[in-house]
């Protein structure tokens, strides 16, 4: 049993780190104020080969493993976990279509989304539908110029700012059999959008509302097989909730390096305080913390990389921890840093808002202990 990374692994770890502290981190608070990421910034991710993680090669995609992604987004997120996820949901498309798409489907959309040409966005959730995402009610109508769309997607990362939206809709009767996945492309007629939601964290990410109001898109636009949606859905879900994990992961890693550097130069009572042992005690439970959640997000990735049984429970439980565990230890770096933790100079405080969200999206952490619960119970005798 061997727990080290590969040479390339280290390899990938360490490009997407310098590509972030080089491309985002100088500017992550500035993109924050003005609520948007700069589309200028894509085309340098593209040229990485951080566009198309897991699409083949064949359609100009990096083929990397569930484990390898999971480290360029704790590696990205050690800058920014804004926009280190968001890049995330775009990879998350791409490994949908690249997994269930027909050859020409993947022809036609791999290409320009592995150059982020093209920004994906992935809408699933609705106003009435959260965690009970099989309930939604967007309906597709097949009709002789091709899908007709109508309902609303809420809470979509990238609504009216991404070019391309995967979309779940109900092509048939109530529950998830009903559902199909439509790939449809922004100024598609009937397709538009809300006003920027103003949110806790997450702010350098456009998140709006995408409305259908008799939005015909191309019957070529079914992602694989009608009435597969929702498993394609939840399939995209397992290695989307490992990679926010990751982003989470690196957001609190960064935090913890911010404070063991800072508690080295504040002083108290004429010591500095990382000489006072109960302090100490502190640095070494957030140590563990993160440890122990990198060494089990790990093992969920390689399990959805193996196809290993229980891959699905092993990537909630991951999402679970991890985002439990950074959102605590960056809580308790900002109290560490006291009141300058309060203040936007020293970085604590946008990675505690933007952690926050981490423990809701991709399913709500109460979700994760369902899916878990339910596959444990399953798995007795």
């Amino acid at each position: 049993m061997d727990f080290a990374l590969s040479g390339e692994q280290q390899a990938i770890f360490e490009m997407a780190e310098s590509f972030g502290a080089e491309h985002i981190a100088p500017h992550a608070r500035d993109w924050e104020r003005r609520g948007t990421i700069p589309k200028a910034l894509w085309p340098k991710v593209a040229e990485l080969g951080l566009g198309g993680l897991y699409v083949s090669e064949d359609y100009g995609g990096s083929g990397l493993s569930r484990l390898d992604a999971t480290l360029v987004f704790e590696a990205l997120a050690m800058s920014c976990p804004a926009v280190g996820a968001f890049l995330s949901i775009h990879n998350m498309c791409g490994g949908m279509i690249d997994r269930f798409g027909s050859a020409e489907t993947k022809a036609r959309w791999l290409p320009p989304l592995c150059t982020m040409e093209k920004i994906f966005s992935y809408c699933l959730t609705e106003p009435g539908s959260g965690s009970d995402a099989a309930a939604l009610r967007t309906r597709a109508e097949r009709t002789n110029e091709g899908w007709k769309l109508n309902g609303t997607k809420a809470f979509i990362s990238g609504g009216g700012y991404s070019d391309v939206y995967v979309t779940m809709v109900r092509t048939g009767e109530d529950g998830p059999k009903g559902i199909s996945t439509v790939i449809v492309e922004d100024g598609a007629p009937g397709l538009s959008f809300g006003g920027l939601e103003d949110k806790m964290g997450w702010r350098a990410q456009p998140t709006a509302q995408v409305l259908f109001d008799d939005c015909v898109v191309p019957h070529e636009n079914l992602l694989g097989e009608e009435g597969k949606g929702f498993a394609y859905a939840m399939a995209g879900l397992d290695g989307g909730r490992l990679n926010i994990a990751a982003s989470a992961l690196g957001g609190a890693q960064a935090a913890l390096d911010a404070t063991l550097l800072y508690m080295g130069e504040r002083k108290a009572f004429g010591r500095t305080l990382d000489q006072f042992q109960a302090l100490q005690f502190r640095l070494a439970e957030m140590e563990v913390k993160l440890q122990s959640a990198r060494t089990f997000l790990r093992q969920a990735a390689w399990k959805l990389d193996t196809g290993a049984p229980g891959a699905t429970k092993f990537c909630a439980m991951a999402k679970m921890l991890v985002t439990d565990n950074a959102f605590e230890v960056a809580n308790q770096c900002l109290q560490l840093h006291g009141g300058y933790g309060y203040l936007a100079d020293y970085g604590v405080e946008k990675i505690v808002r933007d952690l926050r969200v981490h423990q809701i999206l991709e399913g709500t952490n109460e979700i994760m202990r369902l899916i878990t619960a339910r596959a444990l119970l399953a798995e007795r005798g």
